[in-house]
């Protein structure tokens, strides 16, 4: 993730890193199992409202995983990069390319531990807190390693 950050800068002053979680590994998740483990991270962004909105912003994270050698040739396969949106303030959005909050961030252990890290007091806009999302799903976890059935 560390170069799609540098990558990130090249848009200029108007998003600013704030919060970077810590590296965790994931099992690979749905129906191609047979890849390598994930890395996730979940990084807080201080991003100008006034110059970028959400699908603008999707936009630019999409020009990056290209940049980094991303194709979506096979749904849920191996790739080099995923940056996924997972909330954006206290933006609701359902739009056919982008809903937010993310609509399965309550599900994934791989978001909500590393959300925990950065955001332990972070209520979705639904009012879940972080520690509800938590106790509503099953994973496990040896330290930095998380597995969930999905």
């Amino acid at each position: 993730m560390h170069e799609a950050l540098v990558l990130l800068e090249d848009y200029g002053d108007d998003i600013r890193l704030k919060k970077v979680s810590e590296y965790y590994e994931t099992e690979p998740q749905g129906e191609i199992k047979d890849q390598p483990w994930f890395t996730n991270q979940v990084v807080e962004l201080e991003i100008d409202a006034e110059i970028w909105s959400p699908p603008g912003f999707l936009s630019t994270c999409t020009a990056i995983e290209a940049k980094m050698g991303r194709t979506r040739a096979v749904p849920g396969g191996p790739r080099p990069l995923d940056m996924d949106i997972i909330a954006w303030g206290d933006v609701e959005m359902d739009m056919s390319f982008l809903t937010l909050p993310h609509p399965r961030a309550k599900e994934r252990a791989f978001v909500l531990v590393p959300l925990k890290e950065i955001a332990p007091d972070y209520v979705f806009p639904d009012g879940t807190t972080i520690d509800q999302a938590l106790s509503a799903i099953e994973y496990r976890m040896e330290g930095r390693k998380i597995w969930q059935d999905s």
